[in-house]
């Protein structure tokens, strides 16, 4: 069974991605950038713990809080299901596609058969469009491959891994509603939203303050790893090649931006869109700062990229206090 009309086109980032995917199946076509931004996606997570290997740094909002974010400021319904029955898992996913819905999936990438770097991460989200009796037909991000294909065996596991970031066989639709808010109306809420929160985080290793943090702590990076060479350089992939649309996302929040300035006349707005224009290129300082790290375990790199982070820290509290003052719609 195959939905028609789906548009495969695989994107930088695998949620948006597949929000695409489920999107333009509804009629409503909006840039990747904007499907981003309007998700209120952009964040800072410095994320330790004991049973990590080595510290991971983040740039986006949790997994699937984009879609939902994204699907509540547009008026969309979203029917979200999950469950600890494989079988009901699979009953959940079919049911879509006989019905002729693309179906988003959040699932742990290690286990699908075209990703040929095996890493796990259970937040990974795919658009499934279609399957037979032995495989399933998926969308993942056009570096990814776009339009694959996985065993359906493989897409159980990927779907039932218990673990940080996964999820209970996660599924879920989008459908049109009533009449939709045009852009003008929702980009300066989503916009002060996406400030206010970066701004306030909750606790130390998330937001502007969490910048504060991953700048104290890569300096010890070389002694925190028991294999620095591995873990720099795979901390530094993932900042540019990680699905991430380069600089950590901020060069598609930067692109987000810019799009908006073309929608809503405000000053704030260009202000900040000039201010990210700026930052983008700083994160991916800090990548060749860790990558050269890595390289040569020369611990002068490391306090180079924590004094990059020390200014990020500050130009990006400046840059969402700018754009928490722009119009709402």
């Amino acid at each position: 069974m195959i939905v028609e009309n789906v548009s495969c086109a695989g994107g930088q980032h695998c949620e948006t991605t597949a929000l695409g995917v489920l999107l333009r199946h509804e009629g409503i076509d909006l840039s990747e950038p904007m499907r981003f931004g309007l998700g209120e996606g952009l964040g800072f997570v410095y994320w330790d713990a004991k049973n990590m290997g080595f510290p991971f740094l983040g740039g986006r909002t949790k997994p699937m809080t984009i879609t939902r974010t994204l699907a509540a400021r547009l008026g969309l319904t979203m029917r979200v299901e999950e469950t600890t029955s494989v079988r009901k898992a699979w009953h959940n996913v079919a049911a879509a596609i006989d019905a002729g819905r693309p179906v988003g999936l959040q699932l742990d990438s290690y286990h699908l058969d075209y990703f040929t770097v095996k890493v796990h991460f259970g937040g990974h989200v795919v658009a499934m469009y279609g399957y037979d009796d032995t495989h399933a037909y998926l969308v993942d991000t056009a570096q990814q491959g776009g339009a694959v294909t996985t065993t359906r065996a493989s897409l159980e596991l990927a779907r039932n891994v218990r673990g940080p970031m996964t999820a209970r066989n996660l599924s879920y639709t989008l459908a049109c509603g009533g009449d939709r808010p045009k852009l003008g109306e929702v980009v300066g809420a989503a916009i002060r939203s996406n400030a206010h929160d970066f701004l306030n985080p909750p606790i130390a290793n998330l937001g502007h303050r969490g910048i504060r943090k991953a700048a104290g702590q890569v300096p010890k990076w070389l002694t925190r790893s028991a294999d620095p060479r591995h873990d720099l350089a795979l901390a530094a992939s993932l900042m540019e090649r990680g699905g991430t649309g380069g600089a950590l996302f901020r060069a598609m929040y930067r692109d987000f931006l810019a799009e908006c300035c073309t929608i809503v006349d405000d000053d704030n707005l260009r202000r900040g869109h000039q201010m990210y224009r700026e930052i983008a290129p700083l994160w991916t300082e800090v990548s060749r700062h860790l990558a050269a790290a890595a390289e040569t375990t020369d611990h002068r790199h490391l306090v180079d990229a924590s004094a990059v982070l020390s200014d990020l820290a500050d130009r990006e509290h400046d840059a969402m206090q700018t754009l928490a003052n722009i119009r709402t719609g």
